[in-house]
């Protein structure tokens, strides 16, 4: 960012300008008109079953799939930082809505989505789009590979045509839909489901391009109609988005909503960046902006409540089929959004006869390909560390939650990271003569030197993790009478670090040995000053720039030392 542009941001409105359109966002929508049409029709057709599936997945019904897929869709194209991104209900959001809809209602799900696009224009504003860079891969994929478990067992009682036994855990409800089945078998949901699902799979293997999804699911539903199966079905849906209301909103019970609000937020965060990133690596030159496709969300997640819509997000593969497709600009995913309004305004009656359990099947495909197996064994192969992350992530997203599943991906993925970086710092004796001028290294001299003054270099950073270590070894130091500690090859220092190290320099001092530092950095003198680390060997003169001086300082201060080289001429 230039001068000037920093200067701009930080006055006040510079930050919202900042995530507002400019001409180029609007500039670019005219370069090829013709194909983001057709992307954007492509789309809407693969779209549409995942919007009514998702909706009905999360418990707000297909209604309110296919609001969040027209309005936040819309919303999340024009104003978002990216310009192939797609949004809409996602199953990631799905996992995340279910348990709040149990808990709190339709008008809490609806409350939790408006919070969260507040939380989510706040978080734009305050530029913090770009902290999305520091998830590592394995978390990320840990979390996918969880969230693809979750959404496949959702499916489980629709797939099997028994109702879901209402238990928080999805393995739970799976596993009490399957005895239902055992019980009381339903054949004809589990076909429906397991035909949608095979077809997807298998279509996406020979003929990519073409919207299996959309061709099963009429199918299924042809059959159904044909054959007179009693099986459960989407059932009515308003002709129309409903007038925007606020009437789902109390403001009492934003409290303790607050929580559940937080999750959806950053789990819309978290998918979006993702989502947007994922663009940017399958296209040649289309980069996203972080905290303008955060605002872009957020003003999706504000409005989608107010026409009965749940929380949305920037949408992985729907993204990935506008990019195939030859999407160029944000045009494509408002003609996206415009096809699906058309269907909601003119086709409710077509759709309401799809059973769930073709839905189901939908969605278990779409799990299904969630799953990079070649992606899953590299980070396996990278090491135990990178599985270890991915494990713990996917496990907790089954056991917990998506944001608590991420933040213990994170936490693992730091521990690990600190372990690694505490290894890499060593406490190395070096020669004496490293650093001397030529005309010092008589042998004799310095083996003499070296039974009495030794020297230690430290390399790589001395913090918390590292620094107990580096005491342990420095401690065992004996047999000397002067010790030249040389800092100039340390990388980075904390509090913990430069209290272990006064406190190494104590216990050598206790022992009565001659305690010199050499090389201090500057940018690490800061933090040994504020803790007064050095200040009595400072006030003794103890602190040198180069380690030649210290070794010149020990030699003419050491009795014993002088007393041997007057006595063998080399003084």
């Amino acid at each position: 960012m230039s001068g000037a542009s920093a200067s701009s941001a930080s006055r006040p409105g510079g930050r919202l300008r900042a995530v507002l359109p400019d001409r180029t966002t609007w500039a670019t929508m005219r370069c090829s008109p013709r194909k983001d049409l057709l992307a954007g029709v492509t789309v809407a057709i693969v779209a549409l079953p995942l919007a009514l599936g998702f909706g009905v997945a999360s418990g707000a019904g297909a209604a309110a799939g296919l609001a969040t897929a027209v309005v936040a869709g819309a919303l999340a194209a024009f104003f978002g930082g990216s310009n192939l991104q797609v949004s809409g209900p996602t199953g990631a959001m799905t996992v995340v809505l279910v348990p709040i809809v149990h808990r709190f209602g339709t008008d809490g799900v609806l409350t939790v989505g408006l919070l969260a696009g507040v939380l989510l224009v706040a978080t734009a504003i305050g530029g913090a789009g770009r902290f999305m860079a520091f998830v590592p891969a394995p978390v990320v994929e840990g979390f996918t590979l969880g969230i693809a478990a979750v959404i496949g067992l959702q499916q489980v009682p629709a797939a099997l045509g028994v109702k879901p036994s209402g238990a928080e855990n999805v393995a739970v409800t799976a596993w009490d839909a399957l005895a239902d089945f055992v019980a009381d078998p339903q054949l004809a949901p589990l076909a429906l489901a397991g035909g949608v699902a095979a077809v997807m799979l298998l279509g996406a293997r020979l003929r990519p391009g073409v919207p299996f999804s959309l061709l099963a699911v009429v199918a299924a539903t042809l059959l159904v109609s044909g054959a007179g199966l009693d099986v459960a079905t989407i059932g009515h849906l308003p002709s129309g988005l409903p007038a925007p209301s606020l009437g789902f909103f109390h403001p009492a019970d934003v409290p303790r909503l607050a929580t559940a609000a937080v999750a959806v937020a950053a789990l819309a965060a978290l998918e979006s960046l993702m989502s947007a990133t994922a663009a940017d690596a399958m296209s040649v030159s289309q980069r996203h902006d972080s905290d303008r496709e955060l605002f872009g969300q957020g003003l999706a997640n504000l409005a989608a409540p107010l026409f009965g819509g749940v929380a949305a997000t920037g949408a992985i593969a729907r993204t990935a089929v506008n990019v195939r497709s030859g999407a160029v600009s944000r045009l494509a995913a408002l003609v996206h959004a415009a096809v699906l309004a058309a269907v909601v305004f003119a086709a409710a009656p077509l759709v309401e006869g799809i059973p769930l359990a073709a839905l189901a099947g939908v969605l278990i495909a779409t799990a299904v390909r969630m799953v990079e197996v070649a992606s899953l064994r590299a980070l396996a192969r990278a090491g135990r560390g990178e599985a270890a992350i991915l494990a713990l992530t996917a496990a907790a997203t089954l056991a917990f939650d998506l944001v608590t599943a991420v933040i213990v991906g994170l936490l693992v993925a730091g521990a690990l990271a600190l372990r690694q970086v505490a290894r890499s710092a060593a406490l190395t004796r070096v020669p004496l003569h490293d650093g001397l001028p030529p005309a010092d290294h008589h042998a004799e001299e310095q083996a003499l030197l070296a039974e009495h003054i030794v020297a230690y270099r430290i390399d790589g950073p001395l913090f918390f993790a590292a620094a107990h270590r580096f005491l342990l070894e420095l401690a065992e130091t004996s047999d000397v009478k002067a010790v030249v500690l040389r800092l100039s090859r340390i990388t980075a220092i904390d509090a913990t670090g430069a209290l272990v190290l006064g406190d190494a320099v104590d216990k050598l001092e206790r022992r009565g040995i001659l305690v010199l530092v050499s090389g201090v950095r500057e940018d690490h003198r800061r933090t040994l000053d504020a803790l007064g680390v050095l200040d009595r060997l400072h006030a003794e003169h103890r602190v040198f720039a180069a380690t030649p001086d210290a070794i010149a300082y020990a030699r003419t201060h050491l009795p014993g030392v002088l007393a041997d080289t007057a006595g063998g001429g080399h003084r």
